[in-house]
């Protein structure tokens, strides 16, 4: 029988033939690196290039030659990756997790597409990716997903402006700070949910099964409107009169804003 080459763990005592089945059953320890929900593809890079037990064989490459290499037929990657804990032989490629994480994705989405509650406002399961990074970003309180889901559906079926700050965050880049102004929203852009109605056009974060799930079997809701309540949860509203005031209730600490 061959040996199998790779990082091993010896059990103390262990004899020879103990040793010699260990190495021809190929019994070697395995390294891991976790993607996380909500990361972008950026942030999985990092993770991925962080690691010392991978051979880091896309570093050097950028995202399309990237997707080319995992053979994946979208042009951009955000959104494509499942978040997951994924276990390798130390020394194994990079591209072999990525390829991984992106055939995860495919089935999951593909698996919650065919079982898609009816009359959703996507064309496509790549239309189902978007809003569920959406809503991935959106979710405080993991309760509250499917509600969340159900008013960003609502406001998508009828055309209505998603207005969601994670999109519009997203777009900005690396030239966010972490504080999101007023001019942001007024800045029309691609991903500015706030100036465009629609989806934007790729996913803006890798989204978990919850929200997978969420986006194509959201909740049934009569609203339209939700706001923090600064404590993670959200407060729901069917008319924007209702949401006006919760809004000074929650934002504005009871204070009308300015005319």
């Amino acid at each position: 029988r061959d040996i199998k080459a790779g990082n091993y763990l010896i059990a103390q005592p262990a004899t020879p033939i103990d040793l010699l089945e260990k190495l021809t059953r190929g019994d070697v320890t395995q390294a891991q690196v976790q993607l996380i929900e909500g990361w972008t593809f950026a942030q999985f890079r990092a993770a991925l290039d962080a690691s010392p037990d991978l051979r880091h064989d896309s570093s050097r490459l950028e995202d399309t030659e990237i997707l080319a290499r995992i053979q994946a037929a979208e042009p951009h990657p955000e959104g494509l990756f499942f978040p997951d804990t994924y276990l390798f032989a130390r020394g194994a490629s990079d591209l072999n997790v990525l390829r991984r994480a992106y055939r995860a994705m495919q089935r999951h989405l593909s698996t919650e597409w065919d079982a898609r509650a009816p009359n959703l406002p996507y064309h496509s399961p790549y239309e189902a990716l978007i809003m569920a990074s959406i809503i991935e970003k959106e979710t405080g309180r993991p309760a509250e997903r499917d509600q969340i889901a159900g008013v960003l559906v609502n406001r998508l079926r009828i055309g209505m402006r998603l207005q969601a700050d994670p999109t519009v965050i997203y777009g900005l880049g690396a030239s966010f700070d972490g504080n999101l102004k007023k001019i942001h929203l007024l800045e029309d852009g691609p991903y500015n949910t706030y100036t465009r109605a629609g989806l934007p056009p790729t996913p803006i974060a890798m989204p978990g099964l919850a929200s997978l799930h969420a986006a194509l079997q959201p909740g049934q809701t009569n609203a339209l409107y939700y706001v923090s309540r600064g404590d993670g949860s959200s407060h729901f509203s069917r008319t924007i009169e209702e949401h006006n005031r919760a809004v000074t209730r929650y934002q504005l600490g009871g204070r009308r804003p300015p005319k």
